[in-house]
């Protein structure tokens, strides 16, 4: 396993909505963006690449993810699982394709989730004045889902008023993640209130997404669309307080 001592060094995160099949990060880059397992799965294939013209070291950290039953994400490292080779250093324009390797039993009634966050390890300088640098470390943050075949999302949403804005508020009751891509809220066929984004609502939890108009929406009967990261839709008839 990797260190799991508290760094120093000042991390930015690029917590990443699989926009695309290769997540990038400063110089390296990590495929695939989102990592899916079945129970039978003992280890899954993941290809880290230097984009850059000078070595790159890495590390790795594994956590539990969950989320709050608001929605709020929480992450706590784990040794469910682990990357092998747990050091990687790459040369100029150099790949390696390492193994992310389930240690624990699968669950066969809900999905399993998890970060892989993948960081540069940059080195401190001395510059000339005697006075130390820190260098900006890059992440990746990409998560893992080990899915039984049984296991499905469960979403239902309404709509709240908050403040002069509305909100859309999902739960998930299912025992699978749910990625909600784009809610479209409509009136006679005609979009009055959308959110566009890439929310995750794993098993339990709920979160409310705030939703954009050109206009004031009044009170009343809408019917509201909502568009998963599989491209599938779900609509809901709801009221607007």
């Amino acid at each position: 396993m990797f260190s799991r001592r508290h760094s120093t060094r000042l991390v930015v995160f690029s917590l990443l909505m699989a926009a695309s099949a290769t997540a990038l990060a400063g110089l390296f880059s990590v495929t695939p963006v989102r990592i899916f397992m079945t129970p039978r799965d003992r280890a899954v294939a993941i290809t880290l690449t230097n984009e850059g013209d000078a070595d790159v070291a890495l590390q790795a950290d594994i956590h539990a993810w969950t989320q709050s039953s608001q929605g709020e994400d929480q992450l706590a490292l784990t040794e469910d699982m682990i990357l092998s080779p747990p050091i990687i250093k790459l040369a100029p324009r150099a790949r390696q394709v390492v193994r992310l390797a389930l240690l624990r039993a699968p669950d066969a009634s809900r999905q399993l989730t998890y970060r892989l966050i993948v960081r540069e390890v940059p080195e401190a300088t001395l510059p000339k004045d005697n006075t130390m640098e820190v260098p900006i470390a890059l992440a990746l943050s990409m998560p893992v889902f080990i899915t039984p075949p049984a296991a499905r999302h469960g979403v239902n949403c309404e709509v709240l008023r908050s403040g002069p804005g509305l909100q859309a508020l999902c739960s998930n009751s299912g025992t699978a993640y749910a990625q909600v891509r784009e809610i479209s809220l409509k009136r006679n066929d005609a979009v009055v209130a959308r959110f566009q984004g890439g929310q995750y609502l794993l098993p339990g939890t709920r979160r409310p997404m705030a939703l954009t108009a050109e206009q004031p929406v009044a009170a009343g009967d809408a019917q509201m669309t909502v568009v998963f990261d599989d491209g599938k839709s779900q609509a809901f008839n709801v009221r607007l307080p």
